[in-house]
């Protein structure tokens, strides 16, 4: 597993108990009590550690690369999942993904920023960093859902739209503004999930949406901690300053009224406890999605609407 420096002495236990697991089968060695009171000790530093994390630990835990990531919770609560790709226009993006399929029985529309799992796949996905063109396809599958009714689901794990200049000569602040606009103009429900990072505008550009959740451990912010401080402070070596200062943890922003629920991690992160986490999400979007079920287009509408003005007021 990838080391967070304030997980260290944790990782140091679990290491000692797979080591004392592997020599539990040598004859003449009976060290289960051993192995269960590391466990406790285990425990209880996971406890105390992930009950006071620090805004630039959560920034740390939202960025961990084993956390589960948009192809994860696909594969897992998308049934029937058929991927589209391109914009019609330009490319294909591999920074944003999506297709059709169906959520616990529901036919739905599935958007999603994609990291990658290693640097091969990394690459390939861009860092879930996407173009213009990732963001009008997701313009594209939001037509179609609003065209054949459908609701749509998006998941935010990005560090913000890639900033290359030919990403900009292709008009990536028209093709998120306009990616904005649409989730505001389509008569279908939207529930979005903050999974890992949502970055500034490369975020919002599809979660301008009915129903907003973070995970307890992600973040969702207008620039990263290091871009903050490389303005403000004009050193990165501020960040830490800069995350507390920009209030963007599920907490803060659940406070805010900016997100409409938290969802739960198991003790010690998404990233140790995938399943569970994924199971979490899926059933907050289920809560999401049935909660606006009965709204009519303009009624979903005026929702996001009404949502978006009243932020900040």
């Amino acid at each position: 597993m990838s080391q967070l420096e304030f997980e260290k002495p944790i990782l140091e236990l679990e290491a000692k108990i797979i080591e004392l697991q592997n020599m539990s089968g040598d004859a003449g060695f009976n060290i289960a009590d051993e192995i269960s009171r590391l466990r406790q000790k285990t425990d209880r530093l996971m406890v105390q550690t992930y009950s006071k994390l620090q805004p630039d630990q959560i920034v740390q835990v939202a960025r961990h690369p084993e956390r589960p990531h948009a192809l994860n919770y696909i594969e897992a609560i998308i049934e029937d999942y058929t991927p589209l790709s391109g914009d019609r226009n330009f490319a294909e993006d591999d920074a944003i993904v999506g297709g059709l399929g169906r959520f616990r029985g529901q036919s739905c529309v599935v958007i999603g920023h994609e990291k990658g799992h290693d640097t091969q796949t990394r690459i390939k996905h861009n860092f879930g960093m996407a173009r213009p063109e990732g963001y009008r396809k997701a313009q594209r599958l939001m037509d179609m859902a609003d065209q054949f009714g459908l609701p749509v689901i998006t998941l935010i794990d990005t560090a913000g739209a890639y900033p290359g200049v030919g990403a900009e000569e292709r008009g990536q602040s028209e093709a998120i503004a306009r990616s904005i606009e649409k989730c505001l103009r389509i008569g279908t429900p939207i529930v979005s999930v903050v999974i890992g990072e949502g970055g500034s505008g490369g975020a919002i550009a599809i979660a301008t949406a009915n129903k907003i959740y973070m995970l307890q451990h992600s973040i969702y912010s207008v620039i990263s901690p290091e871009g903050c401080a490389s303005i403000l402070w004009r050193s990165a070596t501020h960040a830490k300053d800069a995350a507390i200062a920009l209030r963007l943890t599920a907490q803060d922003l659940k406070e805010l009224g900016l997100v409409d629920g938290i969802i739960a991690e198991p003790l010690g992160g998404a990233h140790r406890h995938k399943q569970d986490t994924i199971n979490s999400v899926a059933d907050y979007i289920e809560k999401g999605l049935k909660e606006l079920s009965g709204l009519s287009p303009d009624a979903l509408r005026k929702h996001r609407s009404d949502k978006f003005i009243a932020m900040g007021r």
